[in-house]
């Protein structure tokens, strides 16, 4: 299935592209052809993401540093981008959390995780879709989300609203952008410890417990894997699919929602992992 030409002639934009899941997609993409993008607010990781990228792969990389989080920022990005062609893939990986008792979270550290998440998301899928349906151009959207769409996940409660509100939009666009050749996918990802995530939920006594001893098969899952489902998720290969979320976590979710654990974690615990928050 994965031809070394699977994705070539695809413009690709991957939202946080230069670190953890969106770097490993975005190399497996420019392995396959495609013509890769990749943006994110701290301009220095990007252009180490892309230099690896022209020194390992041969890849050409465009990047653009902004702010998700800012409807303007989205906007002149993508119009950047549109000047020098159309994409034809949006990847909404780009997002937030960290571990929290929810009734300790002010409003602006719930907003912390929301505006990235789920309003970079909108911003990034509206100013696309919009492009996309003014010049009769096809396109599709994968939105990287979590298991927490499925069971809820206590502790990082604005995460799971956040990742569920772009679920919604998931579903609601694939029937309402169908007719104009669009499609909306997602990857609920289990387990797949990057440094960013395991900095960001396994702080304090989570941090020498294994991801595997919760999943049914056994072991957390290695970013190629979600790498390859997401290359085929935006190829034409899985042309015929929309509006759906797949879940790549090893069946983990079917045995907890991942957070049992924090159940147990005292004050003391608790106070121990604030800090790393700010």
């Amino acid at each position: 299935m994965f031809v070394s030409d699977l994705l070539a002639g695809k413009r690709i934009l991957v939202t946080g592209g230069g670190t953890g899941l969106g770097a490993a997609m975005s190399r497996r993409f420019a392995e396959l052809g495609a013509d890769l993008v990749i943006c994110g607010r701290r301009i220095e990781v990007l252009q180490e993401a892309a230099a690896r990228l022209r020194a390992e792969l041969g890849a050409e990389v465009e990047l653009h540093q902004c702010d998700l989080r800012l409807p303007q920022a989205v906007q002149s990005m993508m119009d950047a981008i549109w000047s020098r062609g159309p994409l034809d893939v949006l990847v909404n990986n780009a997002a937030a959390t960290f571990i929290a008792r929810s009734e300790t979270l002010s409003a602006r550290a719930v907003d912390a995780v929301l505006a990235p998440t789920l309003h970079g998301a909108l911003h990034c899928t509206l100013e696309a879709g919009r492009r996309w349906i003014g010049a009769h151009h096809r396109g599709t959207v994968l939105s990287i989300l979590s298991t927490s769409t499925i069971t809820g996940r206590a502790f990082t409660m604005p995460s799971a609203v956040a990742k569920s509100g772009v679920l919604a939009m998931t579903r609601s666009l694939a029937a309402e952008w169908g007719p104009h050749g669009i499609r909306l996918v997602a990857i609920a990802p289990g387990p797949f410890p990057t440094q960013g995530s395991t900095g960001q939920l396994m702080s304090g006594r989570r941090s020498g417990s294994s991801p595997g001893e919760r999943i049914p098969l056994g072991r957390a899952g290695d970013p190629h894997e979600l790498a390859n489902l997401a290359s085929y998720l935006v190829s034409d290969q899985a042309g015929y699919i929309t509006g759906e979320m797949v879940t790549i976590d090893g069946g983990g979710h079917l045995r907890s929602s991942g957070a049992e654990d924090l159940f147990a974690w005292t004050d003391a615990d608790w106070n121990a992992v604030r800090p790393g928050r700010r």
